[in-house]
């Protein structure tokens, strides 16, 4: 089987989850990417990944493909495209285009009469809303990504100064204007291969503080209620959304679940890890076998403990688990950073914190590296992943770590 593996910059989720995975399936692998320097030790051809013709014409004109695959935000419709051209397992180009672009997004649930938030485009040049919407609002850019640019406006003043902002940054974006929900942040984490859509689980999703949005800590949260459930496959099922995984965030508001946003490929920031730790699942290679044309499977490959069936969304193993991000709380220079950190070999799978706990620490920057922080996802400094017997014991894990194992910025 030769896999092309469309992306940019090598992320964890590439480099530790989708390669090994293609390795473990014995595949061979050619990487695609404008990015070349990232991927020793593998194929790897520099190509405008952007453009689809330019992906169709490198392939064509190297190894017969078998898998044509990505899990790059910003590429899915690009890679769809392309798999299509070759008579490949792909996702629908337009369900792509649709979740990646926010704006798209909200025209379509409302078309389909999913769900009711008021919105509005704002085209590049647009100073404020068109139009009145309830306050307070979030702006943001359509195509956006990591938090960038994500803004809560209590009124118009508010409004006008944040869009004025945004486009010194981004003149040639368009940007969202949208109601602002208020309630918990959840996620839903779905796979499909193309007939079946499977619910494997969900997080709950803990924001720091406003007007901004930047995501601080995910908790395991395996067992979404049935309306919850309802809502968010409505959704994804209007959109468009049936092959490979897709990560949902979604707020329960008071008129109940409306959706933030759609990604339509797996859960980053080291949580797609901590997820197929969860389901006993090597979800990294269960993803590359939809893609390659395969069925899911009736049941869990090795299910843990009291987990039932695939794709209930409802997994019983008395298990909990957290990826926590350090984020940097003000500028300066990293004087001192914790180690990289991983489960020790130990039978029981622990780490010297012991108590059934496995954690991990990815340093995301380095000893002497000068940090700004821009109120995005980019301020993390590094991710911390445990799993354990209960939350309780969890959250002593990680503090225990934190005091251990400060980062330091002077």
């Amino acid at each position: 089987m030769r896999l092309y593996l469309i992306t940019l910059n090598p992320t964890d989720s590439v480099i530790d989850g989708f390669l090994p995975a293609a390795a473990a399936l014995g595949w061979d692998v050619t990487v695609l990417t404008d990015q070349p320097g990232g991927y020793p030790d593998h194929e790897v051809i520099e190509t405008d990944v952007r453009d689809p013709r330019a992906l169709i014409d490198v392939i064509a004109a190297h190894h017969p493909p078998d898998v044509v695959f990505s899990n790059s935000d910003h590429l899915q419709a690009e890679t769809a495209l392309a798999a299509g051209y070759f008579g490949l397992p792909h996702k629908d180009w337009r369900a792509c285009a649709t979740a990646k672009n926010k704006a798209l997004m909200r025209r379509r649930l409302r078309l389909a009469a999913v769900e009711p938030v008021r919105s509005v485009r704002l085209p590049p040049g647009s100073a404020a809303p068109p139009e009145a919407l309830p306050y307070p609002v979030v702006i943001k850019p359509a195509m956006g990504v990591a938090s960038e640019d994500v803004v809560l406006a209590a009124d118009a003043a508010e409004l006008t100064a944040a869009v004025r902002s945004i486009r010194k940054r981004r003149p040639d974006d368009v940007l969202v204007a949208e109601e602002y929900l208020e309630g918990p942040l959840h996620t839903l984490e779905t796979l499909g291969d193309g007939e079946t859509t499977a619910v494997i689980g969900g997080f709950r999703t803990t924001l720091g503080p406003l007007p901004h949005f930047v995501e601080e800590r995910l908790d395991w949260h395996p067992d979404p209620p049935a309306d919850h459930l309802r809502h968010v496959t409505a959704a994804l099922a209007a959109l468009g959304v049936g092959l490979g995984a897709c990560h949902t965030e979604y707020v329960v508001t008071r008129d109940g679940p409306r959706i933030i946003e759609v990604n339509y490929r797996l859960i980053g920031d080291n949580c797609d890890f901590l997820l197929a730790d969860l389901i006993g699942v090597p979800l990294h290679r269960q993803i590359l076998r939809v893609h390659a044309g395969e069925p899911l499977p009736a049941s869990l490959p090795e299910p843990p403990p009291g987990a039932e069936p695939y794709g209930t969304g409802r997994h019983t193993v008395d298990l909990h688990g957290a990826v926590v991000s350090i984020v940097a709380d003000r500028p300066g220079v990293i004087s001192a950073a914790p180690p990289v950190l991983t489960p020790s070999p130990a039978a029981d799978g622990s780490t010297p914190a012991g108590d059934g706990i496995r954690l991990w620490h990815r340093p995301l920057r380095a000893v002497g590296e000068r940090i700004e922080p821009v109120n995005t996802n980019r301020d993390y400094l590094g991710l911390v992943r445990v799993i354990g017997p209960d939350p309780t014991r969890v959250d002593s894990a990680i503090d225990a770590f934190r005091a251990a194992h400060p980062w330091v910025i002077e």
